[in-house]
């Protein structure tokens, strides 16, 4: 049986490229496609596959700019070519859905969100001016009927959380199994050493984070705040930072494991389609403070594993902050929980999930 793994680019390691590569290590053989591929920017895992590309990965200075390529991907996407392969599966969160597969193929979509840049998180990254609204708009009006018309090319979708299964029923009128992504809980451990005084956000520096809430919350306190990360808003993120704020980037695993392991808490202003961080947290036996919205309801126990705020202000999160300093939490209770999102139950789980779809009748 021959196997196509769809990704909707590979410019990083991020939460989408750790579902993808368990995938690749699920089935060895695959062959992985794309949008663009920036070499050596994943894990030697995925890149040990065959990676090809559509006609984006030849478009000007696309590695640095691909975002602003949105428009033109639906067309890349559908332009890949699949004839031969039996099994096709694609991780996606903007256009890998979309693909056209052979006819006597078997599509299985592992969903990470319906394409959030033309849906609900529109105006975290277009805004919601004038050029949002002449320009971005009619843009984003093409799109939005292009993801809904192309998940019918999906025989079964799979979502990362009960909060994405919602919006793919929402917006795309499917049901969705729902199968957490893995993380790595041998990497992420506890360790006997006593916390640090510091907090920690481990985060893209992008609109829809709220990063901004943390900032400002801590801009009037006087603990350390890490914020590890790297992307577009990481200038204005930096000038609105007091002197007690830092910004990390470039971190090797074992250095961001040490972060976790001795931060009071870890942090998490925004909402998560299911936000793999949290989880890593608790792993390495530390509680987490999140939004009460999103993935984060899933993954943070109140009380147990972390403390959740349900007002999105600075104030409310700096009363999570307090709360949270005041309760004990068990290293090993916490770990616990994380365990049920580890990468050997991911891996169980949706291979018995697309054994059993192969051994439908069609």
């Amino acid at each position: 049986m021959r196997i196509a793994l769809i990704h909707d680019w590979l410019t990083g390691f991020r939460g989408g490229e750790k579902v993808l590569e368990a995938l690749c290590e699920l089935y060895p053989d695959a062959t992985v496609f794309t949008m663009v591929h920036v070499p050596d920017s994943t894990s030697q895992v995925i890149e040990s596959h065959p990676i090809r590309t559509a006609f984006t990965q030849r478009f000007p200075a696309v590695k640095s700019i691909y975002r602003w390529y949105l428009p033109i991907y639906p067309w890349a996407v559908e332009s890949l070519d699949l004839d031969g392969y039996d099994l096709v599966l694609s991780s996606s969160h903007c256009v890998a859905k979309g693909v056209i597969t052979p006819p006597d193929s078997i599509h299985i979509c592992y969903c990470h969100t319906p394409m959030r840049y033309v849906w609900d998180r529109f105006e975290d990254y277009f805004g919601n001016g004038i050029k949002a609204k002449t320009i971005y708009g009619p843009i984003a009006h093409y799109l939005r009927k292009w993801d809904v018309a192309s998940a019918a090319r999906v025989d079964h979708f799979i979502a990362n959380s009960k909060h994405v299964a919602g919006r793919i029923q929402t917006y795309y009128r499917r049901n969705a199994e729902v199968i957490y992504p893995p993380v790595d809980t041998d990497v992420y451990v506890p360790t006997e050493d006593e916390p640090e005084d510091y907090y920690l956000i481990v985060s893209a520096l992008v609109p829809y984070k709220r990063l901004e809430l943390a900032i400002d919350a801590f801009n009037k306190r006087s603990e350390p705040l890490l914020i590890v990360g790297t992307g577009p808003q990481k200038a204005k993120l930096k000038a609105r930072a007091g002197s007690n704020i830092r910004f990390l980037s470039g971190l090797s695993p074992q250095e961001l494991r040490a972060l976790y392991q001795r931060c009071q808490a870890a942090l998490l202003p925004g909402v998560e389609d299911f936000g793999i961080v949290p989880v890593e947290a608790q792993a390495c036996g530390r509680p987490v403070v999140a939004f009460a919205k999103g993935g984060a309801l899933e993954s943070v126990r109140d009380g147990e594993t972390g403390v959740l705020f349900s007002e999105s202000s600075p104030e409310a999160l700096s009363d999570a902050i307090d709360r949270v300093s005041s309760l004990r939490f068990n290293r090993k209770a916490v770990r616990s929980w994380a365990l049920r999102f580890s990468r050997q139950h991911f891996k169980d789980r949706i291979r018995a999930y697309i054994d059993e779809k192969l051994a439908l009748p069609y």
